[in-house]
């Protein structure tokens, strides 16, 4: 009896997932455990091998690579060799497909490439030399994810050098892909001229989970100044040893974890009928990554050293960069962190990621002038606002957790007893 295998949920936010690769085509056979497309989600390419009971020939392929299909749409189906499934296949929705490029030239020395650019601008044609992938017949010898890929990002295809098999451009050259130097080129005002990107899988839920805080949660903010001289030269000594670098971010990490040990309500969640007060505390850490945000999660930070919770961050944010993360590194924040100080913002607020009841956004670290012990002094400060879910929080609560906060990061030495 064939069996239909259906795109899976890889996430608690995935809608639609994109076939990056079949490892198995029609007519392979296929066992439990067997690897059959890796799928890319909102968050990570991942693999999905067949579940028990998910066995037989690979008869119908539902969703070809580089194309698009909701969760719970027909993947592929699995049966007997010459079994009738033209009933499963007309039930399937059809998948998104990839848009085909249009025909190029024959491969010339030099191609006219046109940079991507701001919205009524727009930028003078650059002579710019670079190779072109083109068959026989003109048409670019490129997979469909790549072709998708460079559709999303911008890429003019045509430009990028193939490292597949006889030249086709694959999923890692778009990656990996530099642009060429350009001369300078003169920018002019034009009317009605712009770049049209399609929306990635990533930044449509990024879009709909902060629409939906932003516009259901009402937030409201309280922004607090840091006096961070201690946590300079602390710093400093516990990176003299060399074995292990702690950031600022770290120490903002580790203090958040032992503050929310403190003030349990704001260590919570909104679930509608229900707030959920977390016995556990797991600090999501935002990560800024080339297609929007990822949240991965250190667990039972509280527990945690300095040097650990450093370790478990890089570690994560690398993974996040490289696509990497799984579903357990993403799931069970209890409280989330984004620090855009390393980018030279001083204070901004932040959106909070739901179900949270809260999140912290940590500015950089200032010199301005400070009045200790009566006298007006050169200080270094650092400003952090909290956004709170006053359906679980109240203004009092949420000024509390920072002054605890702000005891932690003022005097360091006290997160090591």
């Amino acid at each position: 009896m064939a069996i239909v295998v259906n795109m899976p949920r890889l996430s608690d936010t995935m809608e639609e997932g994109v076939v990056a690769k079949w490892h198995k085509q029609v007519g392979d056979k296929v066992d439990e455990g067997d690897l059959l497309a890796e799928i890319e989600t909102d968050k990570a390419t991942m693999e999905f091998e067949s579940m028990p009971g998910q066995e037989g020939e690979l008869l119908y392929i539902g969703v070809e690579e580089g194309g698009t299909s909701p969760v719970d749409a027909v993947l592929c189906i699995l049966g007997e060799k010459g079994e009738d499934i033209e009933n499963l296949k007309s039930a399937a929705p059809e998948s998104t497909p990839v848009k085909e490029e249009p025909k190029a030239e024959a491969a010339p020395v030099k191609e006219e490439v046109a940079p991507v650019v701001a919205e009524t601008k727009q930028i003078e044609s650059v002579s710019v030399a670079a190779p072109v992938q083109a068959s026989s017949n003109g048409r670019v010898v490129a997979s469909p994810l790549a072709k998708k890929l460079a559709e999303e990002k911008g890429i003019d295809i045509n430009v990028v050098n193939g490292s597949g098999d006889g030249g086709r451009v694959v999923k890692r050259d778009i990656d990996n892909y530099i642009p060429a130097a350009a001369p300078t080129a003169s920018f002019a005002a034009t009317d009605n001229t712009y770049e049209e990107v399609a929306v990635s899988q990533m930044r449509k839920t990024i879009a709909r989970r902060l629409a939906d805080s932003k516009f259901n949660a009402p937030h409201f903010y309280l922004t607090m100044e840091i006096d961070m001289d201690n946590a300079i030269v602390a710093r400093k000594q516990m990176n003299a040893s060399g074995d292990v670098k702690i950031s600022f971010n770290d120490l903002v990490v580790k203090a958040s974890a032992l503050a929310l040990r403190k003030h349990k309500a704001v260590n919570a969640g909104w679930f509608g009928d229900t707030i959920k007060y977390y016995n556990y505390i797991n600090i999501g850490i935002a990560v800024a990554v080339d297609e929007g945000l990822l949240v991965p999660v250190v667990r039972n930070t509280d527990f945690q050293s300095l040097s650990q919770i450093s370790g478990e961050v890089k570690r994560l944010a690398g993974m996040a960069k490289d696509k990497k993360l799984q579903p357990s590194d993403w799931e069970g924040n209890t409280f989330t962190i984004s620090n855009l100080g390393m980018f030279g913002i001083d204070e901004f607020t932040a959106i909070i990621n739901s179900p949270d009841a809260a999140i912290l956004a940590v500015g950089g670290i200032s010199q301005k002038p400070i009045v200790k012990d009566g006298q007006v002094v050169p200080g270094n400060v650092m400003k952090v606002t909290l956004s709170c879910d006053h359906r679980v929080l109240d203004g009092a609560t949420g000024a509390a957790f920072l002054q605890t906060l702000k005891r932690y990061l003022e005097n360091p030495v006290t997160m090591l007893v």
